[in-house]
C-alpha cells in the first residue's frame, strides 16, 4: 500500500470493521491490519496463485484465505501470467490475467516467466461459496493488476456493505486493456463513493486510490 492504513485511519477518522483483501500475494499487510486493531477473524484474503495460498496458510493457519482469479464472469479459462522481479521467484506481485502494456517499458526488471491455466470467479460467487460475512466487512483492498473494475462489478450487490475502497489504479495502459482510474471513479460514484486520496507515480502510469462512501 502506497498510503499506510494507519495514515488513512488518522487522516479520515475511519472505522474499519473488517477487510476483504483481493490480491493477497504474501499477505504483507497483515501486520499493519492487526496493529490497527482489525481482528484477524474479520480479514478475508483472495489470491489467484494456488501455491501462494498454500504458502500463506502454512505460515499462518489462522488466515482466512481462498484461491480465486477474480473477474466479472465465472469459469472462464485464462492463461494467468506469472512474473518475477530481477529473477526473484518470491516476488510475483505483477502477475496478472492481462499481458504487459507499458509495464514492460517502465519496469524492464519484471518479466513474465510462466503461464498457467486457471479459471476465473466472480467475487459474489466467492463471497457466497465461502460464507464471507459482509456485515463484518466495510473495507476492500484491491491489488489485482488491471482488473479492479471487473472485480467491483462482480460484487456490485455487496457494495452496499462497503464504506471504504483502497485500490491500485492505472492512469495509462500499464497492462493491455486494463481498467483505468477514471472509469473506476465514475463507476463508484454511482454507489456514493468519492475519491478521497491518491498516490500516483505519473512517470509509470499507476498508483493507489482511496475511495470513501459519502452518500449512504
Amino acid at each position: 500500500m502506497l498510503i499506510n492504513i494507519k495514515v488513512l485511519i488518522q487522516k479520515f477518522k475511519i472505522n474499519i470493521k473488517g477487510i476483504l483483501h483481493i490480491g493477497a500475494h504474501n499477505c504483507e499487510e497483515l501486520s499493519d491490519y492487526i496493529s490497527n486493531n482489525i481482528n484477524i477473524s474479520n480479514i478475508y484474503w483472495i489470491e489467484a496463485l494456488p501455491e501462494l495460498v498454500e504458502k500463506n496458510i502454512k505460515k499462518n493457519p489462522l488466515l482466512k484465505i481462498y484461491q480465486a482469479v477474480i473477474y466479472d464472469e465465472d469459469d472462464k479459462e485464462i492463461d494467468f501470467n506469472i512474473t518475477n522481479c530481477n529473477g526473484d521467484k518470491n516476488n510475483q506481485q505483477s502477475s496478472s490475467i492481462l499481458d504487459f502494456g507499458t509495464h514492460e517499458k517502465h519496469h524492464p526488471q519484471v518479466k513474465i516467466v510462466d503461464k498457467i491455466k486457471l479459471k476465473t470467479s466472480r467475487m459474489d460467487t466467492i463471497i457466497e461459496k465461502y460464507n464471507i460475512n459482509m456485515n463484518n466487512v466495510n473495507f476492500i483492498n484491491l491489488d489485482i493488476q488491471g482488473v479492479e473494475l471487473h472485480a467491483l462489478k462482480s460484487m456490485e450487490k455487496y457494495l452496499k456493505y462497503v464504506d471504504y475502497i483502497y485500490t491500485e489504479v492505472n492512469t495509462e495502459e500499464v497492462y493491455k486493456n486494463c481498467d483505468k482510474m477514471e472509469d473506476l471513479t465514475n463507476y463508484l460514484s454511482n454507489f456514493g463513493f468519492k475519491l478521497a486520496d491518491a498516490r500516483i507515480y505519473k512517470q509509470f502510469g499507476w498508483g493507489d486510490g482511496f475511495y470513501i462512501k459519502v452518500i449512504q
